[in-house]
């Protein structure tokens, strides 16, 4: 599996692309492009590699990762596949956006496919599996590669901390737990891509993440 990393700047928020090599296979998780110019280097980038894309994914809901919905909507055909338990976030964005102080770019659309924990998704020959960690929002989902030995972690684990739960739905103490029985029981060598920030391993947070000591 190979993995392109753009970090998009409303909110600065990292987008990946992931593929198989084999057949070019691919699928875009977190599409937080709310500018026009990003969305089109996300659309050059697939186009440059002659990638098809079949599987939009979203680590949870919260507006600074679902700016791109409508785009990739309308570009690729794609609605989102998110939990369910997040579903009440869409609606919402324009809301949300303005107690921001920005407009919002475009609707998200409804939710596609719905995912739970356990579910794998295929991307070409590849596979990323669901898992659920609640805690940043009520539907979080973090995408798991065992044979790359990596992660795609959203909000729920960054390099030295954990996300904020002072949102809605959000709960401390769930979320703490939920990484620690879901997350650090995974290999210490397992690269964890975050939604915003620099990439880490679960073995860097189990010695070093303040809120696991």
């Amino acid at each position: 599996m190979k993995i392109k990393s753009f970090e998009f700047n409303m909110f600065p928020v990292n987008c990946y692309v992931v593929w198989d090599e084999e057949t070019l296979q691919a699928a875009v998780i977190d599409a937080g492009c709310y500018y026009k110019e990003e969305q089109q280097a996300l659309k050059m980038f697939i186009a440059d590699n002659g990638l098809t894309v079949c599987h939009l994914l979203n680590t949870h809901l919260h507006l600074d990762h679902v700016f791109g919905n409508a785009f990739m909507l309308r570009e690729f055909g794609l609605r989102t596949e998110a939990s369910e338990q997040d579903a009440f976030l869409l609606p919402r964005i324009g809301e949300y956006c303005r107690m921001f102080g920005f407009p919002l770019n475009e609707e998200a659309p409804a939710m596609g496919n719905a995912l739970h924990d356990g579910d794998v998704v295929p991307v070409g020959n590849q596979e990323l599996k669901v898992i659920a960690v609640p805690g940043h929002s009520p539907g979080g989902l973090v995408f798991y590669c065992e044979a790359q030995h990596c992660m795609f972690s959203g909000d729920v684990l960054f390099r030295g901390s954990i996300g904020r739960a002072d949102l809605e739905g959000g709960n401390f103490e769930q979320l703490r737990d939920s990484v620690m029985s879901r997350l650090l029981v995974l290999p210490d060598e397992t690269v964890v891509y975050p939604g915003h920030g620099n990439s880490t391993t679960i073995g860097y947070e189990k010695m070093n993440n303040p809120f696991f000591r």
